[in-house]
């Protein structure tokens, strides 16, 4: 078995809603990145990429390659968890947290899960997302930014 760990954050600007887990919630800002800038995304995205021992996000989608501005980050953790099939591992487990003071997720917590789910291939009791505040501290406490974390457990194929 392997662990891998996985963190993002992302700077927030005028808009009107954030994407995090593939889903967009309706919101005064948004995310600011080259891609979607789904920071859970990303995180799951290194943490899977790190317990392989595959490099990191940068990687895979530099930000300097314009076909991946603007991209479908559901769709970029689709492709990482089929590059970690391919490198001979099960992915068994996801564990995150993002922090935010707002938009809340509780009541998006189970569609970001199905969503993650489905784009990873395993099943939805198999991703655990929490959500917690950074209470005013720091950029994230300022409302000016959320961040994920992410711990992904692989099992090597024999």
């Amino acid at each position: 078995m392997r662990i891998g760990l996985g963190f993002d954050v992302h700077r927030l600007g005028e808009g009107d809603g954030v994407i995090l887990g593939g889903v967009r919630i309706t919101f005064h800002k948004k995310l600011v990145g080259h891609s979607d800038a789904d920071a859970l995304c990303h995180a799951i995205i290194d943490a899977l990429l790190g317990a392989a021992a595959l490099g990191d996000i940068g990687q895979h989608f530099p930000d300097t390659d314009p076909k991946y501005k603007g991209a479908s980050s559901i769709e970029l953790l689709k492709q990482v968890a089929g590059e970690v099939r391919a490198a001979g591992y099960k992915i068994c487990n996801i564990d995150s947290v993002v922090a935010a003071e707002a938009p809340r997720l509780t009541p998006h917590r189970q569609t970001i899960q199905n969503t993650l789910a489905a784009a990873i291939g395993i099943e939805p009791s198999s991703i655990s997302v929490k959500g917690k505040t950074a209470e005013g501290l720091g950029p994230v406490g300022t409302g000016d930014a959320i961040c994920a974390q992410a711990i992904a457990l692989i099992e090597e194929i024999v």
